[in-house]
């Protein structure tokens, strides 16, 4: 993790943050029986569940997001200003399953002892592959917009525990928000069963839509790097295997996504005679995107996905 590379200066630098500050942990909280009047202090890791905070917290928090758009979080550094973001907050809240391995540390530095919130809690896990990157299974999670549920009930029962008296706020925007999202579930299963059974194969960068394509019944073909973490690389047998396997398939395109370098994609679809989706207009997998982009937030950004995949599949 690149985190070490900051080694024993992130403990002595979390020190003078939170001497400076005077704050840590749950002392901003006015006690046990809420904000006092004030909005939590959000510190939210990933740009998905920094937007599913903003939705269920509305005007009661300010959400402060670590990731910004087109970063990868699997290979982050922290900087000062994360730490002393995590020194000031309620609560901090997480995506899990091993996306943020460099949280803990951090958490540590900051001399945090607040409220940390996995909203990965109640969600089904897709298994890893065994390797050790890979080991608490697939990080993905909020791919399938039934998890996306899961994850936004998880924030709610965390805002309310810590601020009783806005409960009906963050419970009215959390049945908003979720009839959204089924909304969003019931449009992509019809976008997808608007393909014709065997044009529903997917290519992608690397392995990161494995909840989009349980849900949606898609084929997995493969994909460019074999892994859940974006740091992992094919080796020449596997890149020809693969490019044998869409040829084999009948594979329509290859998806690259939009915070990844997309010269191995733009190779393999060469070799293989296909399509390749790439750039601005590519799908957003790790991350959301910019504001004003096609997927700045997390509604739009499935939307985008949905659309690239069945307009590009359709031929």
């Amino acid at each position: 993790m690149r985190i070490r590379a900051l080694g024993p200066a992130l403990p002595v630098m979390a020190a003078l943050l939170v001497a400076a500050t005077a704050c840590g942990g749950s002392s901003a909280t006015g006690g046990a029986g809420g904000t006092g009047g004030k909005k939590l202090k959000v510190v939210a890791t990933t740009t998905q569940v920094a937007d599913f905070a903003r939705n269920i917290g509305g005007d009661k928090v300010t959400v402060t997001q670590i990731l910004k758009p087109n970063v990868d979080p699997h290979d982050y550094e922290p900087s000062p200003a994360d730490i002393q973001a995590i020194a000031n907050a309620d609560l901090v809240v997480k995506s899990g399953v091993g996306v943020e391995k460099w949280l803990d540390q951090t958490i540590k530095s900051a001399g945090f002892d607040g409220t940390v919130v996995d909203t990965s809690k109640g969600v089904a896990i897709r298994k890893g592959n065994g390797e050790e990157e890979e080991a608490a299974g697939d990080p993905h999670i909020w791919h399938n917009p039934k998890n996306a549920e899961i994850m936004s009930r998880d924030i709610a029962a965390a805002f309310e525990a810590k601020d009783p008296a806005d409960k009906a706020a963050f419970e009215a925007n959390l049945k908003s928000y979720t009839g959204k999202l089924e909304q969003l579930d019931a449009w992509i299963a019809g976008q997808i069963n608007s393909l014709p059974p065997a044009r529903r194969k997917l290519v992608t960068n690397h392995d990161a839509f494995g909840y989009y394509i349980d849900r949606y019944q898609l084929t997995f073909v493969g994909s460019i790097i074999p892994s859940f973490d974006t740091s992992a690389e094919l080796s020449g047998k596997q890149l020809n295997s693969l490019v044998a396997k869409i040829k084999a398939t009948g594979v329509k395109a290859i998806f690259s996504e939009s915070s990844l370098p997309p010269k191995t994609a733009e190779a393999i679809g060469r070799q293989a005679g296909v399509k390749v989706e790439a750039g601005e207009d590519s799908l957003y997998g790790d991350t959301l995107g910019p504001a004003g982009s096609a997927g700045a937030t997390y509604l739009e950004m499935e939307r985008h996905n949905t659309t690239t995949i069945v307009t590009a599949l359709k031929g």
